[in-house]
């Protein structure tokens, strides 16, 4: 199995059209279809259903197309760290945040990273889980960290990390600060803060409206920074990721009744190439253990 019948393989995978695949690879269309034809009959059947213009992936195409983009992104980031290395240059890395994900989740992976790789330069964007996804379509940013998009794109490469439950942030003055847990029939005497930019504030609008709970008494917040002055200066509650990151005068509480959680999701985008950098903080990423960073 040679490299470049990897590569018409993920080219041919995207386009679904062996034309305009040869033309994206820059190689005849016969050769192209040499190299898959090589190729099939190495993994012992056929990876394309062709029907004229437009072409399929067989089962075998279907579950060979992640491990051969995965072998192709590997070998990739292998020759880009090499080159890198040996100009003694480093390109920049650019990552987007949903504003629901704390930067202090990245800094033990980031600083690690910058004492492997000297003068990496690192750029950071923030947006909605929709506006980073459009980030990572764009061309903006090379890996992002969020929820799940309202919106699928099949090039988008979404890979789990880690899943979390939602809880209760109140000051360390608060009423409740002495317990561990809370009843959410309690909400009814609290003025919540509304995190008006988390991706699942309806659906927890939605089950506080099912527990009897108004959401109509509290305070709208748009941004994590300000969530945390208001919670500092005691002007209310706020129901928001285990994840959040607290301050000495804060405590977290666990919600009895309330089914809520999340999944954070590591994104990359399939067929485009991956800096050293970027390859390296996704392998950092997900070699995690994430329960335990979260407890």
């Amino acid at each position: 199995m040679e490299m470049h019948q990897i590569r018409y393989f993920i080219g041919v995978s995207r386009t679904l059209n062996f034309t305009r695949a040869a033309e994206e690879c820059n190689v005849s269309q016969p050769s192209l279809t040499r190299a898959i034809k090589l190729l099939e009959e190495e993994l012992g059947g056929q990876l394309f259903r062709r029907e004229r213009k437009l072409s399929h992936l067989t089962d075998l195409g279907q579950r060979m197309l992640p491990l051969m983009q995965q072998c192709y992104d590997t070998a990739l980031g292998v020759r880009t760290l090499a080159t890198a290395m040996k100009k003694g240059e480093i390109a920049s890395l650019k990552i987007a945040l949903s504003r629901t994900v704390g930067l202090e989740l990245l800094i033990p992976f980031l600083s690690e990273l910058m004492r492997a790789m000297n003068g990496l330069e690192l750029k950071f964007l923030r947006g909605s889980t929709d506006e980073v996804a459009e980030i990572m379509k764009q061309g903006d940013a090379d890996l992002a960290l969020a929820g799940s998009p309202s919106a699928s794109w099949d090039r988008l490469d979404a890979r789990p990390l880690f899943t979390e439950r939602y809880a209760l942030l109140v000051n360390m003055g608060h009423r409740l600060a002495d317990h561990e847990a809370f009843d959410i029939d309690e909400l009814r005497q609290e003025r919540l803060l509304s995190r008006t930019y988390c991706e699942q504030v309806e659906p927890l609008a939605a089950q506080l409206r099912g527990l009897g709970i108004p959401m109509t008494s509290g305070h709208e917040v748009s941004s994590e920074r300000d969530l945390i002055c208001l919670l500092e200066g005691n002007m209310g509650v706020a129901i928001a990721p285990r994840s959040t990151m607290l301050t000495p005068a804060l405590k977290r509480l666990a919600i009895d009744k309330l089914e809520l959680e999340r999944t954070v999701y590591l994104y990359a985008v399939a067929g485009r190439p991956r800096s050293a950098a970027a390859t390296l903080l996704m392998k950092q990423l997900q070699a995690a253990d994430w329960q335990r960073m979260l407890n």
